[in-house]
């Protein structure tokens, strides 16, 4: 039995028609037909047929149309199968168009134009008509045929450049893309074949007028550019002209072009369009080489040539002879009018910016005096001319950290460049980073990586990267036929800030000190001038400084130009520095009181904006022993750096500010010192024996310095002083710090085993955040309040306060940092039954490129191997601890997540029935858990001793899950080593035996639970 349903339903079998009769039977058919010789369930079915609700009882409905449809089809063709029905074809077409429609354009990626356009006509001439025709107007139908019609275009457009490349007729093809182009409006595709069908047909200017009408139905309708594929296509026609047609003096560069695709599209547009286009940018960005390579693509389009004129060392009086003397013009500029108003004609006039005025002057009255005359100028500001179309020419694209980089113009531009003085090279996993971080220090200036990679003769990447603080020394010897300023990249630099008057040349060396961005108001506090806005404005139009996105209106200055003008200020750095740091200060301690408020979003995005020039002040004040300055910029930024979750590196910096030599008391000590204490531990640092954590300056009523005590009590495991420290501390009125005692209380408590009070004391939490409207503490209160949800076994909850954290560090820009809330969630549902979902969720998060940051990967492989050894696959889980432990060796210490890796091991060993090896992973795993320290984390190991117990003596076992439980602050009976024990147990002793056996391991304190653990552990 063969199906048709790409067009009205067709049904034969052995040559005849079978009539199928009734609309509801039709569309039964076709939505079989959509997965021919596979099951598709009951619901399923009554879902497409009967959409909007269809009779009360639609099951019984379904099998009474079934038994119709059965009747009139070949016997055993429509079959019952569990849950479903079956349809039974020898062939339907809709799958079988799909099959040759992906064979088809296999081959002509392939490059066997023959074969995909021979497979292609077989696939569309399965069409007879719209797709689904006889169940139209039903959802699944309607959604299907847009699916298989999208498809019968893409199949169209691949035969058709099949057909192309085999060489068929192209006016034919021509004919029937311009029908396929006007009933797709908006797609590409059909105008990129019609532009390449026109052109071999030899009709080239209406390739090119396809081209220009979709380009401006896309500006209007879109508001965007046509795509590669279409100005590829394009830029061949325009390049297709012989060679000895063309007039002009441009020279042909000896090396290849990277890059640049979108600039040289809409330059070409533009002269199109208009007649005048100005490159502008900065020193080395390629704006010669740009132009250039834009001339040549569009010297087809110019018949009286397209003619280069370097004014580099012309003078403001010499710039019109030298566009004569470009043209070979012998008496000179008398005849420029006259020898550009002949034919259409492209001047390129090069480097501008000296001559800024002269040449605007000539290309104003050259463009006014000559129609069909295009001018193509590059300089480092506009000319300033009635009808110019500025073209920024920014640096090339460098890659991320991390990043391979080999997607970036501007390794591409390097590798190039590199292997042409160093035969084999090329960017690999070896080198990738250096040559990424080259890139990234050098701005991406086509000029500065090109010098760079002709320094690989000598030096290998990692070598060259670390030598760039001394670029200009370093990237010399660049080609012998340029301008003497494109041979160093000081000269470079050094035309731009010649061309500078002696105030703008000083304003410009104290900007050097901004690492970031600079705006009007900061730009005024540290360089002294008031008209600061307007002296960025010029520095931007001569491309000295760049525009940034950020709140307000921002600047930023390139690396390289930086260090130019720093070498520049030399002897006068020292107060401007120190200005750079008062700013930056101020700026902080203003902020700091926001970041806990309602406004905390704006002040985070304003603070974001300025963090290197924040981080700057703040090594400046290190580095020049100026510890009031670097401890009050700590405090100021603690709260903030917190929020942002990298807490290593945040308790890094807050040491390093703590440890500046103070001679007395500095304002700014105890909230300092609060959020190095706080960091700390939320980074799973140890600090017992830290000597700032023996340091208590006087508490200033700060949020951050009234939870030194406490935050210094968890970290010291005196969980019962640093309850009392914050009972002594009356009630404020600050609902932040108040949110922020209970949830510390919180965790003191969870950590001396007293969970109810810890889950009273998390809801207070919670209604505080949500008071003040500080989305980072309600994001971390969430958490708490999950495990605790987690524990008692209440997962729905756990789920929505899980969500609600990942959704608030995502409105706070920190979709990074909910690792842990994700890893906490795949538990939750793990241990709500839906294990497939949680390993799906955390494989998501550990796959190759996904990614994740160590520190969340090391939880999230720990989770994955639970969840194998749980399902009994000790050597996935085995494979997934191995993996964690390698991640774990990339991290700062972190004894929580090194207990539990050593408790994982014991579980592997005691399923090997290896208990000594279980036994020296569990003694290890206590005595990090308790040097951290962390209860619940010791408790997970104490599930573990009790597993191993349980061999020997089952009583003594329960009396050990008992005393886990104290350290879990609840009985944890949802964590499946927990369950399997607790039911192995009880299976052994029964019931009252095993409780009466828990209960006198409850019974105990922490610090007795602990001792029953290690205790067990040297008995044999």
């Amino acid at each position: 039995m063969q199906v048709g349903i790409l067009g009205p339903l067709k049904v034969t079998d052995r040559g005849r028609d079978v009539a199928v009769g009734g609309a509801r039977s039709r569309a039964l058919l076709v939505r079989l037909a959509l997965e021919p010789g596979r099951a598709v369930t009951a619901e399923s079915l009554v879902r497409a047929l009967w959409p909007d609700g269809g009779p009360a009882d639609r099951v019984h409905a379904l099998q009474a149309l079934v038994s119709r449809l059965r009747r009139r089809l070949p016997a055993g063709r429509l079959r019952s199968v569990p849950g479903g029905y079956l349809l039974d074809a020898e062939a339907v077409d809709a799958p079988e168009f799909e099959r040759l429609a992906r064979e088809g354009a296999r081959a002509l990626r392939e490059g066997d134009a023959e074969r995909a356009a021979t497979t292609l006509r077989e696939a569309l001439a399965l069409w007879r008509g719209d797709a689904l025709a006889d169940a139209a107007g039903t959802p699944f139908a309607d959604a299907a045929a847009v699916r298989l019609e999208a498809l019968r275009v893409s199949a169209t457009e691949d035969r058709a450049a099949a057909e192309l490349a085999a060489g068929t007729d192209p006016a034919r093809l021509a004919a029937e893309l311009e029908g396929l182009a006007a009933r797709h409006p908006l797609r590409e595709r059909p105008r990129a074949l019609l532009v390449e069908a026109l052109h071999r047909a030899g009709r080239s200017a209406e390739a090119l007028a396809v081209f220009e009408r979709f380009r401006g139905v896309l500006a209007e309708e879109l508001g965007t550019d046509p795509g590669r594929e279409l100005r590829d296509a394009y830029l061949a026609v325009l390049r297709a002209a012989p060679r000895e047609r063309t007039r002009g003096n441009l020279r042909v560069p000896p090396t290849s072009f990277v890059g640049r695709e979108h600039e040289r599209a809409w330059i070409a547009r533009r002269l199109w369009e208009g007649r005048l286009v100005t490159l502008v940018g900065p020193g080395g960005a390629g704006k010669t080489r740009l132009a250039a390579k834009v001339g040549a693509e569009l010297a087809e389009r110019f018949p009286g040539g397209v003619w280069a004129v370097e004014l580099a060392a012309a003078g403001p009086d010499e710039v019109p002879r030298a566009v004569a003397g470009a043209l070979g013009l012998r008496d000179g500029e008398g005849r420029l009018e006259e020898a550009l108003t002949a034919d259409d004609t492209l001047v390129v006039l090069d480097n501008c910016e000296h001559v800024v005025e002269a040449a605007a002057r000539l290309v104003d009255g050259l463009l006014g005096a000559c129609p069909g005359l295009r001018v193509l100028a590059t300089s480092r500001e506009r000319l300033g001319v009635d009808g110019e179309a500025l073209c920024p020419v920014p640096p090339l694209d460098v890659p991320e950290p991390g990043e391979d980089g080999l997607g970036s113009a501007s390794v591409r531009l390097f590798a190039e460049r590199a292997a042409a003085v160093r035969p084999g090279f090329a960017v690999d996993g070896g080198n990738a980073a250096a040559v990424g971080e080259i890139c990234r220090r050098l701005d991406g200036l086509p000029l500065a990586i090109e010098l760079a990679a002709a320094r690989l003769r000598s030096l290998p990447p990692e070598l060259l990267a670390a030598r760039l603080d001394d670029r200009f020394r370093l990237l010399t010897g660049g080609n012998r036929t340029s301008l003497p300023r494109h041979r160093t990249l000081r000269a470079v630099v050094a035309w731009s800030w010649d061309l500078l008057d002696e105030r703008e040349r000083v304003f410009a060396e104290r900007l050097s000190v901004f690492p970031g961005t600079i705006t009007a108001e900061s730009a005024a506090r540290v360089t002294g001038r008031p008209d600061a806005l307007e002296a960025l404005e010029d520095l931007h139009d001569r491309s000295l400084l760049q525009v940034v996105d950020g709140p307000g209106q921002r600047f930023r200055m390139l690396e390289t130009i930086r260090e130019y003008g720093r070498e520049r200020l030399a002897g006068e750095a020292a107060p401007v520095r120190a200005a750079h740091a008062r700013c930056f200060l101020e700026l902080a301690e203003r902020a700091e009181p926001g970041l806990r408020g309602p406004g905390q979003l704006e002040w985070i995005s304003l603070l974001s904006a300025e963090r290197d020039n924040l981080l700057a002040a703040l090594q400046h004040a290190v580095d020049s022993g100026d510890a009031g300055t670097a401890v009050r910029l700590g405090a100021a930024l603690a709260t903030f750096w917190m929020i942002q979750g990298d807490h290593a590196e945040a308790a890094r910096k807050l040491r390093q500010v703590l440890s500046v030599p103070r001679g007395g008391p500095v304002p700014g000590e105890a909230a300092a010192l609060g959020g190095y204490v706080f960091n700390t531990l939320l980074s799973g640092g140890a600090a017992r024996d830290d000597p700032l954590i023996g340091e208590r300056p006087r508490d200033t009523g700060h949020p951050l310095a009234v939870l030194v005590e406490p935050a210094v009590a968890l970290l010291t495991g005196e969980p019962a002083a640093g309850v009392a420290a914050i009972d002594r501390r009356p009630p404020g009125d600050d609902p932040w710090t108040g949110a922020a005692l209970r949830l510390t209380r919180a965790m003191l408590n969870g950590n001396r085993g007293a969970m109810g009070e810890a889950r009273r004391d998390i809801a207070a939490a919670q209604a505080g955040f949500r008071e003040s409207g500080e989305r980072g503490g309600l994001a971390l209160a969430l958490v708490f309040a999950a495990e605790a949800d987690t524990v008692a076994g209440r997962f729905d909850e756990a789920v929505g306060a899980l969500e609600e954290s990942i959704g608030l560090l995502r409105e706070l820009g920190q979709d990074f940092a909910a690792g842990m809330q994700r890893v906490m969630l795949a538990v939750a549902r793990a241990r709500s039954g839906d294990a497939t979902r949680a390993r799906d969720e955390l494989a998501a998060m550990t796959a190759s490129g996904a990614g994740t940051p160590a520190r969340h990967l090391v939880p999230a492989r720990l989770a994955l191997g639970d969840l194998a050894r749980h399902a009994g696959a000790a050597d996935e889980a085995r494979e997934q601890y191995a993996a964690a432990a390698r991640e774990l060796d990339r991290l700062p210490p972190h004894l929580q997540f090194r207990s539990l890796l050593e408790t994982a091991g014991a579980h592997l060993a005691i399923g090997r029935d290896e208990p000594e090896a279980a036994r020296r992973h569990l003694r290890e795993a206590l005595a990090l858990a308790a040097d951290a320290p962390d209860m619940p984390v010791a408790a997970v190991a104490g599930y573990a001793v009790a597993r191993l117990a349980a061999g020997d003596g089952p009583e003594r076992a329960a009396e050990v899950l008992g005393a886990a439980s104290v350290l879990r602050g609840a009985p944890d009976a949802y964590n499946p080593d927990v369950a399997r024990v607790a039911g192995r147990l009880r299976g052994a002793l029964g019931e009252r035996a095993y409780r009466a056996a828990y209960d006198r391991g409850r019974r105990l304190d922490a610090s007795g639970a602990l001792a029953l653990l290690n205790d067990q552990l040297r008995r044999r």
